[in-house]
């Protein structure tokens, strides 16, 4: 695979990974059991039979739990590392012919810097709601992250440079917000 390609697939999956954490885990992992895309060596466990059964578990359990209105800020904490980390993993796994140095620098740079900021971005818009609606409104908050973690992992794998678009528009924006709240408060 094209080195520049499997950053720009790995850079939208890790902006998947940002909305819910194992559903572009579990899309790589069906990709590669399917032959659709080759994983970087050292990676080829994501696409095992068992690494697909955890990962669909995970996701099922990940999307349930956003549904419960006290547990869905709590998952916030745990899962804004997790992402983090899925982020590299998922841009390490798609990155070839690059040093090991390189690999993992971009990996969590590019990778785990794209999952943590729009894990922040929906952190925030979660905390918002929750103030907005008294925690009400959070399960609109969560189809909506869900449902962008399934179209970015699918644009990621389909049609990589215009999920990359996407992203880079949606990271800006996210960024827009943070600094006008910031400035607003100040």
């Amino acid at each position: 695979m094209d080195t520049v390609l499997g950053i720009i697939i790995g850079i939208g999956l890790s902006a998947a990974c940002g909305f819910r954490v194992f559903v572009p885990l579990l899309g790589l992992s069906i990709a590669s059991l399917s032959g659709y895309l080759t994983l970087s060596p050292g990676f080829e466990w994501i696409g095992s039979w068992p690494a697909l059964i955890a990962f669909a578990s995970a996701t099922l359990f990940e999307m349930g739990a956003y549904y419960i209105p006290w547990l869905d800020n709590a998952m916030d904490a745990v899962m804004t590392p997790a992402a983090i980390v899925a982020g590299s993993i998922v841009t390490a796994s798609m990155v070839f012919n690059l040093t090991p140095f390189l690999k993992w620098s971009l990996a969590i740079i590019a990778g785990g810097g794209v999952a943590g900021l729009v894990q922040a971005g929906t952190v925030m818009l979660r905390g918002a709601t929750s103030v907005g609606t008294g925690g009400l409104g959070n399960f609109l908050v969560a189809t909506a992250e869900a449902g962008g973690s399934v179209l970015t992992t699918f644009l990621a794998l389909i049609i990589p440079v215009v999920c990359l678009v996407l992203v880079v528009l949606f990271a800006f924006w996210i960024l827009f917000r943070f600094i006008t709240g910031r400035h607003k408060q100040a």
